[in-house]
């Protein structure tokens, strides 16, 4: 590796993978403040960071020196503090060596004159080793990793130039696991598929290659934006048009409920919430300021769930205008009347029936109206037959009339009487 980090130090050849909108190497979004300070140090983002660098015997003494260059080029641009961002260097080769943990320097000074201290250990290449023990020795609350609860960044970058030695893939895996954020950065004739192994995703963000050290500072400055970048959405400098939502170390747009993202990913426009599919409502959807009720068809009610409907009674007492009979029909109605009524033209009122009218009786002569009844008679000189409803003439004696049997017994009484009297005469 050394060697390669040497090399990295002659030439001019860069490879930098393209930071999308939105990643995490994405510049700032804010104008950057004039003078020198505003390009070298980061006030914004802590860290608990981690350097692990490669030493193996590949590395030439004026390489190794690069590497502690490329280390001292960091650590100007971070906001270093007890409070802020915490720096530990590791040094690994077939051994790894912890130079000094996240609780050792909380000041530039100190960390710089202490990376140039650092000696090379020039055998092996124990990359899945180095990051182990950053796990085991490093990232302790007794090593100085601030706790969980204060959501401080978990960092490592790892620079190699050649391949592990060791099983790299599983002990990464496991890093990234634990929260920890890992960069890979090769170096010349580095295992580029070693680097996509152990570093997190996504990979164009968190993998880099560099033939030389001699635009390190290019290198430099792309950490240097990485780590520095703002919350936009706190500090007001995004474009959205609703909702600033964090994402990472860069921000997306979203909108207030009731309205959805434009094509822009920046503007909102308000929704139809009650366009098919955007509701559940079971009949009405009633739109409401970006918003949604559900109602029902007239003769439905809505349910206690405010979605669905049920029909109603709607021959429940005041329900109707019916006068006399309502008859439900599927959440509507309609008006009858009892019998020996007939329905009005306003289909509501009830009037009585003529039932001696032609055709609503069956009787063969007279129809006699009772109420809403009717009882059958005939005509004179007829009778009514036991069926109640047909007629018979009627039979008379053709001697004797009821009026002349009347007179007969009058005469007949009157001869009795004057019997009676000339007896009593003749008796004197």
């Amino acid at each position: 590796m050394g060697r390669a980090l040497g090399i990295l130090g002659c030439c001019l050849a860069l490879a930098l993978p393209a930071a999308p909108r939105g990643s995490a190497l994405r510049p700032r979004r804010q104008p950057r403040p004039d003078g020198p300070s505003a390009d070298t140090t980061c006030k914004n983002r802590p860290l608990d960071l981690v350097f692990i660098v490669d030493s193996s015997r590949s590395v030439r003494p004026e390489e190794f020196e690069k590497v502690k260059i490329f280390l001292s080029e960091m650590i100007d641009t971070l906001d270093v503090g007890e409070r802020t961002t915490r720096v530990a260097v590791m040094n690994y080769a077939s051994t790894v060596k912890v130079e000094f943990p996240l609780r050792t320097y909380f000041d530039k000074a100190s960390l710089k004159a202490a990376v140039s201290r650092i000696e090379p250990l020039s055998a092996g290449t124990m990359t899945g080793l180095a990051i182990q023990t950053a796990m085991d020795e490093v990232f302790t609350e007794e090593m100085g990793t601030r706790p969980a609860t204060l959501n401080i960044p978990k960092v490592v970058i790892v620079v190699t130039d050649g391949r592990p030695q060791d099983q790299v893939q599983d002990v990464a895996a496991s890093a990234r696991t634990a929260g920890i954020e890992i960069y890979a950065v090769g170096v010349d004739r580095a295992d580029m598929q070693s680097l996509r192994i152990m570093a997190s995703e996504p990979l164009d963000e968190h993998v880099f290659y560099v033939e030389t050290y001699g635009v390190i500072e290019k290198l430099t400055s792309k950490f240097r934006e990485t780590f520095c970048a703002v919350n936009a959405c706190a500090l007001g400098i995004h474009d959205c048009e609703q909702v600033c939502v964090r994402n990472g170390r860069s921000y997306l747009c979203d909108c207030y409920e009731g309205y959805t993202l434009n094509p822009d990913k920046r503007t909102c426009t308000a929704v139809d919430v009650c366009a098919p599919g955007r509701h559940e409502c079971d009949q009405i959807c009633v739109s409401n300021n970006g918003s949604y009720v559900c109602d029902c068809y007239e003769g439905y009610t809505l349910n206690p769930d405010k979605k669905t409907c049920s029909a109603m009674d709607m021959c429940a007492s005041g329900r109707h205008d019916c006068a006399q009979v309502c008859l439900s029909n599927d959440g509507s109605y309609s008006c009858g009347c009892y019998e020996g009524y007939t329905l009005n033209p306003d289909k509501k009122t009830c009037s009585a029936v003529d039932v001696c009218a032609p055709g609503r009786h069956d009787c063969e002569q007279v129809c006699v109206r009772e109420d809403l009844l009717f009882s059958c008679d005939c005509y004179q000189g007829y009778t009514l037959n036991p069926d109640k409803k047909t007629c018979s003439r009627a039979i008379t004696s053709s001697l004797v009339t009821t009026e002349e049997s009347c007179k007969c017994e009058a005469i007949a009484a009157l001869q009795v009487s004057v019997t009676s009297r000339l007896e009593a005469l003749s008796t004197k």
